[in-house]
């Protein structure tokens, strides 16, 4: 094992993924036992608790500290669960952060309930809402961000609307309300081009695209047309093309690489649908790529399993 391990991390490796100044990772040249960090010595060594091989890292070179990859100790929990038992050990991770954002929206409104604070209120109300809706509770969690936002407005406060006025209208695309969200979405627009906040348009325009399909009873999941009407449905293909590279276009331009990923997931996926999986794989494998932690994290465990399915 010390022999493999030696051979592997010094004597054969001629290249491997690094970073350039551009912050890009790339294929880069590098120096038998030099990585990651323009041949900077080795500081840290990254596993997944694997007992042989931590033993051995630590035997070879003692001198670097150890760190736990929580993707990979995550994925291996789930993986030794009952295969019965595994889908909704899944469904309830993903839930976790949702549950957080509840309590802590419950906390702020009674906080503010108290206290007499309106602003307060109604953003903890939207909060709330937007938590039960991910956890399931599609119909009480919109009408609480309803109730939310219009508490929100009476405040006359417009500093964040667009990004709540999106969580409705997510939140009513996936009770196939994709009309009604598609207006909302109008609005927040509307909203972001008068107050110029557009730190959140990028996303606005992906979910524009992902409702813009709904139209055409298309899954918010996989894409897939349930009916065909020619040019009807290339019509609509186009224009959800369309919002999905602006908003890769805008993300770019604001070097907001979490929601250019949303976005080129999206469009992959629609081109996954159109038969484009060459171009759907390269283009979303480039953002992917960028990437060099938080692999636990929904928008990149979605992408990671759009790119299996993309090969």
């Amino acid at each position: 094992m010390q022999r493999f391990i030696q051979a592997l991390l010094e004597e054969e490796v001629t290249e491997l993924l690094g970073r350039t100044k551009s912050a890009r990772r790339e294929a880069v040249a590098a120096p038998s036992g030099y990585r990651n960090g323009y041949g900077k010595p080795w500081r840290c060594t990254i596993a997944d608790g694997h007992l042989g091989l931590g033993a051995a890292l630590g035997e070879q070179y003692p001198q670097l500290a150890e760190q736990r990859c929580w993707n990979h100790k995550i994925t291996n929990v789930l993986d030794a669960l009952p295969k019965k038992y595994q889908a909704e050990a899944r469904t309830l991770r993903c839930a976790l952060p949702y549950a957080e954002t509840q309590a802590a929206g419950e906390a702020l409104i009674a906080l503010a309930t108290e206290q007499g604070f309106p602003y307060w209120l109604a953003l903890g109300t939207i909060l709330h809402g937007w938590a039960l809706a991910e956890q399931g509770q599609r119909e009480k969690g919109i009408a609480q961000i309803r109730q939310g936002i219009a508490a929100y407005e009476a405040t006359e406060a417009e500093c964040f609307r667009p990004y709540y006025l999106a969580l409705l209208a997510e939140a009513q695309g996936k009770v196939g309300q994709g009309e009604e969200g598609l207006s909302v979405l109008a609005e927040a627009l509307a909203t972001a081009n008068k107050t110029e906040e557009r730190w959140y348009e990028a996303e606005l325009y992906r979910l524009k695209g992902q409702l813009t399909l709904q139209q055409f009873q298309v899954s918010g999941s996989k894409f897939q047309v349930e009916n065909s009407l020619g040019s009807s449905v290339q019509g609509l293909e186009s224009e959800a093309e369309e919002c999905f590279l602006k908003a890769i276009e805008i993300a770019r331009h604001q070097q907001a690489k979490s929601l250019e990923l949303r976005a080129t997931a999206s469009l992959a996926r629609l081109w996954q649908q159109q038969g484009k999986q060459p171009e759907a794989h390269k283009v979303l494998s480039d953002i992917y790529n960028w990437f060099t932690e938080g692999f636990d994290t929904k928008d990149l465990q979605e992408a990671k399993a759009l790119l299996d399915e993309l090969c």
